[in-house]
């Protein structure tokens, strides 16, 4: 018994110095292609990008080659970008992330993913876009000049009273307030719904679509966006400063919570008996105080919720032409409108864009124009 024990030890061992040796390897091998910008491009265009791991500060704009779409892509002319708090995480690169972002520089090199332009080019098996187009959507990369997307997928034409800044809102943000509320917390007409975090870029959206499904909507929100979230339609709004929405009478079908910043049984205490709480994002814009415990309950509180008929439950947008389409008429329509706290006008501010979204006080989106 003693010899088995000796030799399952040796072998864990040297499994460990294995394991440490392969990420130490893969640690110095981890590069990216900035080692090869500094050769001028045939074609340039500039983007922002950033060859190492850091705050807003390494953000930087270089001219890189300009993309050529393939036959089933469009090319666009970037008019404005906005930025989420997902940018700010995977410009980080926190340890948890790195095993897929790169563990010592990161592999993807490029920063944004919601924009709206004009169509330059199309590939010559697209047939829904034409040169000229204004259009909307999301592709990794786009705070720069032009980007090459798929023509069948988040790609839209931008309503005609709607601006690029505010066609640029909505690829993540919009997409996670629709999908977190209509697919995942099936909110319907008569759902009591309480979205807390009622004012940023996603809670903005949130309000509006909950209320264009039939919900009676309760908004979380610090003092100074009281008035805001009620013009967006809320019928109920806490001031977080002055109540504690875990601590009321009210009982809620569904907890859209943009913040996580209340326990399992705190949240379990103003939910229905079958009620779901849908949890959005990893821990907000920013690294703050309470972001690790927040990023932690992501996780933690859908492995809890197993053993309850209230369900939490974590998701990440999944973004397609269909959902950006609809978000786009309700815009056409009237029936939403997005909210745009800060507008930075060229692409070399993107780094106090990104740096102002990261204090956490945004009221709806941040912007950059790119022209």
């Amino acid at each position: 018994m003693k010899t088995f024990f000796k030799w399952t030890l040796r072998v864990i061992l040297v499994l460990l110095l294995l394991v440490g040796v392969f990420l130490f390897i893969a640690y110095w091998r981890s590069t990216n292609e900035c080692d090869h910008l500094s050769a001028a491009p045939n074609n340039p265009m500039k983007a922002v990008v950033h060859c190492e791991y850091g705050p807003p500060e390494v953000l930087q704009v270089r001219d890189i080659e300009k993309p050529t779409p393939d036959d089933n892509q469009i090319l666009v002319r970037v008019r404005a970008a906005s930025l989420n708090p997902l940018d700010g995480h995977m410009l980080r690169g926190g340890w948890p992330l790195r095993p897929m972002t790169g563990l010592r520089k990161p592999k993807e090199t490029r920063t944004g993913v919601d924009y709206a332009g004009v169509v330059e080019a199309v590939g010559k098996s697209v047939t829904q876009f034409k040169p000229g187009d204004e259009v909307l959507g999301a592709r990794d990369g786009s705070l720069a000049q032009y980007v090459c997307a798929k023509a069948n997928r988040a790609a839209v034409l931008k309503p005609a009273n709607v601006t690029f800044e505010e066609g640029a809102t909505i690829g993540v943000a919009g997409s996670t307030a629709l999908q977190g509320l209509r697919d995942h917390g099936h909110v319907h007409a008569g759902t009591k719904v309480l979205i807390n975090g009622a004012s940023g870029g996603v809670g903005t959206f949130a309000v509006q679509i909950a209320k264009v499904l039939g919900a009676e909507v309760t908004g979380v929100c610090s003092t100074r966006n009281v008035d805001l979230v009620k013009s967006l339609g809320a019928d109920r709004v806490i001031d977080y400063t002055k109540e504690d929405f875990t601590k009321g009478d009210q009982i809620y079908d569904v907890i859209f919570d943009n913040v996580q910043n209340h326990t399992y049984a705190e949240r379990r205490r103003v939910l229905a008996p079958d009620g779901l709480c849908v949890l959005v994002g990893i821990g907000g814009a920013g690294w703050h105080e309470d972001t690790g415990l927040h990023m932690l309950r992501s996780f933690t509180t859908p492995l809890l919720s197993k053993f309850s008929n209230q369900k939490f439950k974590f998701f990440i947008a999944q973004l397609n032409h269909d959902d950006l389409a609809y978000i786009a008429d309700l815009m056409q329509s009237g029936k939403l409108k997005p909210v745009i706290d800060r507008t930075y006008k060229s692409l070399s501010e993107t780094p106090q864009a990104l740096a102002y979204l990261e204090e956490g006080h945004a009221r709806g989106k941040v912007v950059v124009d790119v022209e």
